[in-house]
This record gives C-alpha cells, sequence and structure tokens, in this order.
C-alpha cells in the first residue's frame, strides 16, 4: 500500500474538512495528500512521504518508534531475508519454541517474586523483540519462496 492509499483510508475514519482544520492547512492540500502522485502534480509530498524522506536521510528509525508508543504500540524491524533459505521446517520450528520458552522464563522469573522491576521489564521485551523478529523472519521467507521443499 502506498503512502497516499493510506492517508485516503484514514481520511474514511474523519473528514478532510476536519483534518485541514486541525492541522491549519488548506482542505485542497488534504485532498492532495490522498490522491496518487503523478509525473505533473506540482506541489507538496504528503506527511507520510515527507516522513519516510527524514527516517531514509537520518537512518534514524526513532520517529516511527516515537509513532508506535504514541499510538500504544512498539517497533520491531523486520529481519533481512533476502537469500536466506529455511531448508526444514523442524529445527526453525524448535528455534521459535526454544525462543517462546526463553520468553515464558523470563516472565516467570520476574513475576516470581509478584513485581517485575524496569530491569526485568527489559529483559522481557528483548526476548519478544527477538522471538517477533525470528517468527517474521521466518515467515517473510516462506512468503518470498525461499522455503525449499521439505523432505519427507
Amino acid at each position: 500500500m502506498e503512502s497516499h492509499d493510506v492517508l485516503k483510508q484514514a481520511l474514511r475514519k474523519t473528514t478532510p474538512k476536519a483534518v485541514a482544520a486541525e492541522l491549519g492547512v488548506s482542505l485542497s492540500l488534504v485532498y492532495k495528500w490522498a490522491e496518487k502522485p503523478t509525473e505533473l502534480s506540482a506541489g507538496s509530498k504528503n506527511p507520510l512521504d515527507r516522513l519516510l524522506q527524514i527516517i531514509d536521510l537520518s537512518g534514524d528509525n526513532g520517529i516511527v518508534e516515537w509513532l508506535c508508543r504514541q499510538q500504544g504500540g512498539h517497533f520491531v524491524k523486520d529481519p533481512d531475508v533476502s537469500g536466506h533459505q529455511v531448508d526444514h521446517v523442524l529445527p526453525a520450528t524448535q528455534e521459535i519454541i526454544g525462543q517462546f520458552s526463553d520468553l515464558l522464563n523470563e516472565i516467570s522469573n520476574a513475576a516470581d517474586d509478584h513485581s517485575v522491576t524496569k530491569e526485568e521489564s527489559i529483559a522481557i521485551r528483548q526476548c519478544w523483540d527477538k522471538l517477533k523478529s525470528y517468527a517474521e523472519g521466518f515467515v517473510r521467507a516462506c512468503e518470498n519462496g525461499d522455503y525449499k521443499t521439505m523432505v519427507r
């Protein structure tokens, strides 16, 4: 999905007029943000494209992390799986189960005294992010057709 599509979808949940008024920009600008750019289209890039450009220029995901936190979430970058092949489902499954077990151990150890310290919550977050990242890498490798036929 492209940025203008994301904005168009978001504008269905409110009104362009309300967005324009709240942001202090023209209504026509808000409509332009939700249109597919063409070679002939002059004017302003939409805010998502501008943010992406800042992120690309800086090489820093802090903006994405901040946006995720503002919406009650957490950003975890997907691993690069280009050229990665998953040879057999069993080792990958065992790795995912092992990482899930590590996560449950962290949670259990942290909650053993009926409280979770800041340090313990950081360790839990790290285990959780590692598990999500590995599982996402596995799924993406499969989606990319990098999953070899399993030997039965």
